[in-house]
């Protein structure tokens, strides 16, 4: 069986941690940045994970991460 491909998008935006979750960073933190709360900010500054029934579809996406 020939290798399988890394989806590259999906590599540059999700990493595993060592306990094998899926992290990922939050959305809404690009731009218009000035109408949102301080409060709101800083909670999008702070690490997400992929929700356990997504976790198999992203695996599949990086398989040699």
């Amino acid at each position: 069986m020939p290798k399988i491909k890394t989806h590259r998008g999906a590599a540059k935006r999700f990493n595993l941690t060592k306990s094998g979750r899926i992290k990922r960073k939050k959305a809404f933190r690009n731009h218009i940045l000035t109408k949102k709360s301080t409060k709101r900010l800083r909670g999008l500054r702070k690490t997400g994970y992929i929700a356990a029934c997504e976790e198999k579809k992203v695996r599949a996406l990086i398989p040699y991460k």
